[in-house]
């Protein structure tokens, strides 16, 4: 909503839905901007990866770790496999969302699931050779949604955009362990 004090003066924008300069109100609050940034991503992610390889959010997230720790038992700094539990803290998802993700995953003979010879009580998970394969597929779809998304942003400006999300993951990390009860 715009109101125009007199004909001379500029108009004033008091919805901070429309204006994001706006300091106060839901529209200019943070992790309000950030969720609904995140939902769209997301929403336009899931869309593909559910057209093109039949897969959710959480379930691509689950097999994003599971091929991160494939190339990185490559490189012999990381394990063969992870747990669910490991795999709750990487995605940052509730365990019941990692479990229903792993299930799916597991009945579609995407992952694997093998003892942990460290932890008898849980269970260590693996890309099958098709989970990998679809991996491999979906790295550059994920990339080119990427670049997509930064189309108009120079070089600088995405950098500066992932810097500043990782900073504010940080830092939202150091206030939460710094939490009174936590």
């Amino acid at each position: 909503m715009t109101e125009t004090l007199s004909a001379d003066a500029p108009a004033i924008t008091t919805d901070p839905a429309t204006d994001p300069g706006e300091p106060w109100g839901l529209g200019g609050f943070l992790p309000y901007r950030l969720s609904l940034a995140s939902n769209a991503v997301s929403s336009l992610i899931a869309e593909r990866y559910r057209v093109r390889f039949g897969l959710k959010i959480a379930e691509w997230r689950v097999m994003a770790v599971l091929g991160d720790t494939v190339r990185g038992a490559a490189h012999a700094s990381v394990p063969a496999g992870r747990t669910q539990r490991d795999l709750t803290e990487a995605t940052l998802m509730d365990k019941v969302a990692v479990n229903r993700a792993c299930k799916m995953l597991e009945e579609r003979g995407l992952v694997a699931r093998a003892a942990n010879e460290a932890d008898g009580r849980s269970h260590l998970l693996e890309l099958t050779e098709e989970g990998r394969r679809i991996h491999a597929e979906i790295m550059p779809l994920a990339l080119a949604t990427e670049a997509e998304l930064f189309e108009g942003f120079t070089p600088d400006e995405q950098k500066q955009v992932k810097r500043l999300l990782r900073r504010l993951y940080e830092r939202a990390m150091t206030l939460s362990e710094d939490a009174p009860g936590v």
